[in-house]
């Protein structure tokens, strides 16, 4: 038994058939071009987290500044 009841056997037919309908070139393609994508969605995930990490600084630094000021208040 392999994956959710398919044996192995099962997929490598299956793998046989989809390589004869579509040949190599287009599956090597196919590959090709979902590796891409995938390689921009990161590209594009790791771009969000540096935007959001100035931000995140700026907001902590504005708490400390906040906290500070409460503080000296409190002494006065």
């Amino acid at each position: 038994m392999g994956l959710g009841g398919v044996s192995i056997w099962q997929l490598l037919i299956v793998l046989a058939i989809v390589i004869l309908i579509f040949g190599t070139k287009r599956l090597k393609s196919l590959g090709g071009d979902v590796g891409g994508a995938i390689k921009s969605f990161k590209t594009a995930m790791n771009e969000d987290e540096k935007k959001a990490e100035p931000e995140t600084l700026e907001k902590k630094e504005a708490d400390a500044n906040f906290s500070e000021m409460k503080d000296k208040e409190k002494q006065e």
